[in-house]
């Protein structure tokens, strides 16, 4: 389970919510109003700049954190079928969710009841339009139900968030912005699709993509009440390939080049199917942009 290597928090974290403010007056009314909130409704999990731990579960036995538990890979099979799908691991929410279980001097940053964050491309921040810097990826999720054949689960509500290029996460490493930040309710194939950019590798990390499952946009209050909380992983060689190509990522290549899968703190200690289904699949290339998709199982 990650430390607060995970990433390395600004300074800005420690700033509050007057200063977030503050800084609010070069924005527009909406987004300074429609972001942040005051109060404590639940009990603080961590500090800031700490790891939140959330318990989800996962193949029916509750797990904290990462895969401590039931660290196996349900599969389901029904009779006369041959579908299959893995069980994700818990996994962490990190110190940048946004959802309402950290705060920074006493403010909490939760997007997750805030409307304008559903919404299915999340390249640019909501108010001033900033647009974060990289190659486009169009990722598709697939929601699944790991106790009845694999069946797709309709109307449960994913939210995804990630880093920049550089490795930043906004409203934290970047509190004036907020972009690549999102949530949607999958459709009847328990898919969603975010348009969204390629991340950034940062140190201490192998490159991911956070998310929380939620079994409905009314039970979507905070990290607290998703269904999961896990991350996606993404392939090593086609990020390889990308970073040399736009320059957007220079400084992710050092980063990824140490970045290793079994030595990550968050997916190194996985199993195999886990590990294999947590991975994103990959196409494109820095010209035409990429596709990338999951099938995340879950318990129900």
């Amino acid at each position: 389970m990650p430390t607060t290597s995970d990433h390395l928090v600004d300074s800005h974290l420690h700033e509050g919510l007057a200063a977030d403010l503050q800084r609010a007056h070069t924005l527009s009314r909406r987004r300074a109003l429609g972001i942040f909130g005051v109060g404590a409704t639940g009990v603080l999990v961590a500090a800031c700049g700490g790891d939140s731990v959330l318990s989800s579960s996962t193949g029916g036995t509750t797990t904290s954190g990462s895969t401590t538990g039931d660290t196996g890979a349900p599969t389901s099979t029904g009779s006369g079928s041959s579908a299959s799908c893995t069980a994700y691991a818990s996994e962490t929410n990190g110190p940048y969710p946004a959802d309402g279980t950290n705060q920074s001097s006493g403010t909490y940053s939760n997007v997750v009841t805030v409307s304008a964050f559903q919404r299915a491309d999340i390249r640019s921040s909501i108010g001033d339009g900033n647009t974060a810097a990289g190659t486009r990826m169009d990722f598709t999720i697939t929601l699944v139900d790991v106790n009845d054949n694999c069946a797709p689960l309709a109307d449960y509500v994913i939210y995804v968030w990630h880093c920049n290029a550089s490795g930043q996460y906004s409203l934290y490493d970047l509190p004036s912005e907020n972009f690549l930040r999102g949530l949607q309710t999958t459709d009847t194939n328990g898919q969603v699709t975010f348009t969204t950019i390629v991340p950034g590798t940062y140190n201490g990390r192998y490159p991911h993509i956070h998310f929380e499952v939620y079994s409905s946009l009314s039970n979507a209050s905070n990290g607290r009440t998703a269904r999961l909380v896990s991350q996606f992983a993404l392939p090593k060689d086609a990020l390889a390939s990308l970073y040399t190509a736009d320059p957007t990522y220079t400084g992710s290549i050092a980063a990824l080049n140490n970045a290793s899968l079994a030595r990550d703190n968050v997916f190194g200690d996985n199993t195999a199917a886990q590990q294999e289904a947590m991975m994103l699949e990959m196409s494109g290339n820095a010209g035409v942009g990429y596709t990338a998709t999951a099938t995340v199982g879950i318990a129900t």
